[in-house]
């Protein structure tokens, strides 16, 4: 699993019939070290309602394809949660209602 924040959309008009109707979002890592956004940016399927400027968790390849939304669908990356917060070793290092 990955965690990273949401920075835009990606839209087709033109799609696969098996993804017709799935937001695609454009990802950012996040390295958890740091909290800085980090690498190359990414696409993935949404499944649970995300937003630009979210923070979010990810998972990739056949994982992906393991949600009830995915299945059997021709995704290697989808979003499966929307980060409240994050706690590592006992501090808080990321709150989304600052």
């Amino acid at each position: 699993m990955v965690i990273a924040r949401v920075k835009g959309t990606v839209v087709s008009t033109n799609k696969a019939d098996k993804i017709q109707g799935f937001k695609l979002l454009v990802l950012k890592p996040i390295d958890l070290d740091t909290m800085e956004e980090k690498g190359t940016m990414l696409v993935g399927v949404d499944t649970v309602g995300a937003g630009v400027g979210e923070v979010v968790m990810t998972v990739a390849g056949s994982s992906s394809r393991q949600t009830e939304k995915t299945d059997g669908r021709p995704v290697d990356c989808s979003v499966i949660a929307i980060i409240d917060h994050i706690d590592i070793e006992g501090k808080r290092v990321f709150e989304k209602f600052n």
